[in-house]
């Protein structure tokens, strides 16, 4: 690849100018113009005042190398782990639906109304601790099986009141979070969608008319939304689904589309180049292995295969900040090769 391909044509995200549109989940922000997205047990949270003032020390770092990061913000629902709930001050097993999760024990108790409004009110106290926090923007997480999506997708909501029964209402409780943000004074900010994800036992029938009204009703009330977040069809697990992401790429368009699922350098510049899967190629996997990814793949260089036994360990560096950078590993390799030869 040459380092003026696709994948390095400037883009603008809300307010945020980005140099390359590379996404990643932890703190890679050492080439100027990343935009980095951050956020069960040993995860950071943003709902008080400790956690503001810890996040403006990430923050300050991301900010000092000339790019950006956005807070990722989710509610589990019935994705949390109970005996996580129990400790923490015997917080409810709750989601939009009592529908029991495959593999677990307990089954959900179904939200109330006054407690879905608390939900949403919680959602916009930690966007305004974003804001404290000095975060460029937040994300709304609407996927992977948490929260929002459960009210989203039927597979999951079987209400029968103003949050469920119909694609409008079962878009309430998402449309709802995005509202009070706003009102809470983010004015940059986007949501993340999983469609075609069938862990945490969803993946809707037919998810084309469900997501459609939703996006649609993004599109039409927020003409400054940042961008939309789609996941592709997981090829790698199934590589007979013939899922698309064409139709919400329609209703989205011209606005940035951040397209993201196992991309290598090869095919996240195909898909660039022709621009038929969104303005921004994210990566995640590679990220993790690579904290100058930018940086390699612009000048071409060779990535460093990525260990996902280690990708969730808790409280350890090892597979978090231990992978070396380009520099590092080619002077790392010439030391090996000297001491290789002085054996001879």
């Amino acid at each position: 690849m040459s380092s003026t391909n696709s994948l390095f044509s400037p883009i603008k995200v809300g307010r945020s100018q980005l140099l390359h549109p590379v996404e990643h989940y932890a703190q890679r922000g050492s080439t100027p113009g990343t935009l980095l997205i951050g956020g069960y047990d040993n995860v950071p949270g943003l709902y008080n005042a400790a956690q503001v003032e810890a996040w403006k020390r990430v923050t300050d770092a991301v900010h000092a190398n000339g790019s950006f990061i956005y807070a990722q913000l989710w509610a589990l629902g019935r994705a949390a782990d109970v005996q996580v709930l129990k400790r923490d001050n015997d917080l409810p097993y709750v989601s939009s639906s009592p529908k029991q999760l495959t593999g677990r024990a307990e089954v959900p108790r179904a939200l109330t109304v006054p407690e879905i409004k608390e939900y949403v009110h919680a959602f916009a106290t930690a966007a305004k601790n974003a804001i404290a926090a000095g975060f460029d923007g937040v994300e709304v997480h609407g996927a992977s099986g948490y929260l929002v999506d459960q009210f989203l997708q039927d597979v999951v909501n079987e209400r029968t009141d103003e949050y469920g029964g119909s694609i409008e209402n079962r878009s309430r409780f998402g449309l709802e979070v995005l509202q009070a943000i706003v009102a809470a004074g983010m004015r940059r900010f986007w949501m993340v969608l999983y469609l075609w994800f069938c862990l945490t036992d969803m993946r809707m029938a037919d998810p084309i008319p469900q997501f459609t009204h939703f996006i649609t009703s993004i599109r039409d009330a927020y003409p400054d939304f940042a961008y939309i977040h789609l996941t592709e069809p997981d090829l790698d697990r199934n590589p007979a689904d013939t899922a698309s992401n064409d139709p919400f790429r329609a209703i989205w368009a011209p606005r940035p589309f951040l397209s993201a699922n196992g991309y290598t350098p090869e095919n996240a510049e195909m898909a660039a180049s022709k621009g038929d899967k969104g303005d921004i190629v994210a990566f995640g996997r590679y990220f993790i292995s690579n904290p100058d990814l930018p940086v390699r793949l612009q000048k071409n260089l060779p990535l460093t295969p990525y260990n996902y036994a280690t990708f969730y360990l808790k409280k350890s560096p090892v597979g978090y900040i231990d992978y070396p950078f380009a520099e590092e590993k080619v002077q790392a390799e010439q030391s090996e090769f000297v001491l290789e030869q002085a054996r001879l």
